[in-house]
């Protein structure tokens, strides 16, 4: 066994283009992700529409491309016209996905202006739960038709007189699930949501469309759902989508740590399985994997069960992140790269306070959890061409998992600006490993800086009291070698980015 891991990249090697998107998020209304979260009237910070500058700020940090919303399982039971016009006209409902009560207090045109606010664009989620067709008709005629029709004309009296030209429409969600108001068989879900494209095209040709995929890799009707919604969808959609989240119940922090091999599985699944539509169409057309749903969650689940129902925004879902939590986000965000020749779209899930990198407290603080920093990092650096990752590296077996790489690397090269950034993981829990990158078709270049993610205390978190406790630092030792080479040390249980400047 050697304590070195090696990664050689060639820049006319390439895995595909990254698409900005990949690095999205997802606000629902659920918990306190909108109401205490990006919302709060009575805020200090709270802007004249009532939103949160300094949730607005940290959102800002991270450079968030896109942002999914209603929901979630909120959409399948969702009015959409309960949140527009004016708020004193708007109900309270009952809503039953999560049991609270929905004020509507924020809406579509709210959401569409906190967006332009924080520098992201809406992906909105139509309603085919409890709704069909002719309710998505009608939200894409509000939404994105100039004037002169009924639906634009309400946008217009509303105060909106310009379209807001939303390009990016998710066709339901998670509609296998049991648990989803409004459940279908693969059948009734991509007949209706065939028709739902259809349509939603003849208003706008230029939208894209994502079609739901299984609720998780762990569901019976996986991948099966994908192979029969895909078979009546494919010519219509563009994205099929996925969603999984991981956690670590049982204390492993070995198997823990290796579960992002089941997501490189579950990508490869869901994109051979469009593939055989693909054939099985005789089709040109590729689909790609939207996968808007990914993140660590299990710490909330026993208070969850606590709450009482039919409150308004009570805290739910509020996952509290340790340092090794940020390590598998780092390893996820490394799988999404991986395969960004196919998955154009990801949201981590969610954004504020409901399983988030951003957490606030009512009337109080705003702060990082420790999966903020991978999430920024390769959002602001991992923009450009995925490079193929040649990766030598010692490997362990954990529960779950054989061959377990103890690192796990990915280099974005950055045409444009010059760069290359390597995003590395060193899973030993015990040791450091030295990590050779061999650039050699890049001629000369030179370290910008090594940035590191590492803690002796695998649970530390940060809180509103100690946001610094889990934060980066500058000070890796990466170094260019005479030979061509960067030599870096990883520290045990780190999350590294390495920038170098080409020259």
């Amino acid at each position: 066994m050697t304590n070195r891991a090696k990664m050689i990249v060639d820049k006319d090697f390439i895995v595909g283009e990254v698409d900005k998107r990949i690095y999205g998020s997802f606000i629902e209304h659920l918990g306190r992700a909108v109401y205490g979260g990006i919302y709060e009237p009575d805020h200090p910070s709270a802007d004249e529409q009532g939103f949160r500058s300094d949730v607005l700020e940290l959102v800002k940090g991270l450079d968030v491309p896109i942002v999914r919303y209603p929901g979630g399982n909120f959409v399948s039971g969702y009015n959409w016209e309960d949140g527009v016009g004016p708020v004193a006209d708007r109900p309270s409902r009952l809503e039953l996905a999560w049991r609270t009560i929905e004020p509507n207090l924020v809406g579509f045109n709210e959401f569409v202006d906190w967006c332009k606010k924080a520098n992201t664009e809406a992906m909105m989620a139509v309603n085919l739960g409890t709704r069909g067709p002719e309710d998505a008709r009608n939200l894409i005629e509000y939404s994105n038709h100039a004037s002169g029709s009924y639906w634009s004309d309400l946008r217009i009296k509303h105060g909106y007189k310009d379209p807001h030209n939303i390009k990016t429409w998710c066709l339901g969600n998670e509609m296998d699930g049991p648990w989803q108001i409004g459940a279908k068989t693969a059948v009734e879900y991509g007949r209706i949501a065939n028709e739902t494209a259809k349509i939603m095209r003849w208003v706008d040709p230029t939208i894209e469309l994502v079609a739901c995929g299984s609720s998780g890799l762990g569901m019976p009707t996986f991948p099966d759902w994908e192979a029969t919604v895909l078979d009546l969808t494919y010519d219509n959609v563009d994205y099929i989508s996925l969603h999984q989240y991981y956690g670590n119940r049982d204390k492993d922090t070995k198997n823990f740590l290796a579960q992002s091999l089941g997501m490189d599985s579950f990508i490869q699944t869901v994109i051979s399985t469009a593939d055989y539509v693909k054939a099985k169409k005789r089709s040109k057309k590729n689909i790609n994997l939207s996968f808007d749903e990914w993140n660590v969650w299990f710490h909330s689940n026993e208070s969850d069960r606590k709450i009482e129902p039919w409150s308004i925004a009570p805290p739910q879902l509020e996952d509290i992140y340790t340092h090794e939590d940020a390590l598998v986000v780092g390893c996820m965000l490394i799988s999404l790269l991986k395969r960004a020749d196919r998955v154009k779209m990801a949201c981590l899930a969610q954004l504020v306070n409901v399983i988030a990198p951003i957490m606030t407290e009512n009337g109080g603080a705003a702060w990082k959890q420790s999966i903020y920093y991978p999430y920024m990092h390769a959002s602001l650096f991992g923009r450009g061409t995925v490079l193929v990752p040649l990766l030598k590296s010692d490997k362990y077996d954990s529960k779950d998992y054989t061959d377990v790489p103890y690192v796990e690397a990915v280099a974005v090269h950055n045409e444009e600006l010059g760069e290359v950034t390597v995003f590395a993981v060193n899973r030993d829990l015990d040791n450091a490993r030295t990590f050779d990158i061999d650039l050699r078709s890049f001629g000369s270049f030179r370290v910008i800086e090594h940035i590191v993610l590492e803690n002796d205390d695998l649970q530390a978190v940060n809180t509103a009291a100690n946001p610094d406790n889990v934060k980066p630092h500058a000070n890796g030792n990466a170094k260019l070698e005479q030979n061509g080479t960067i030599e870096a040390s990883l520290s045990k249980a780190s999350w590294n980015v390495i920038r170098i400047k080409l020259q």
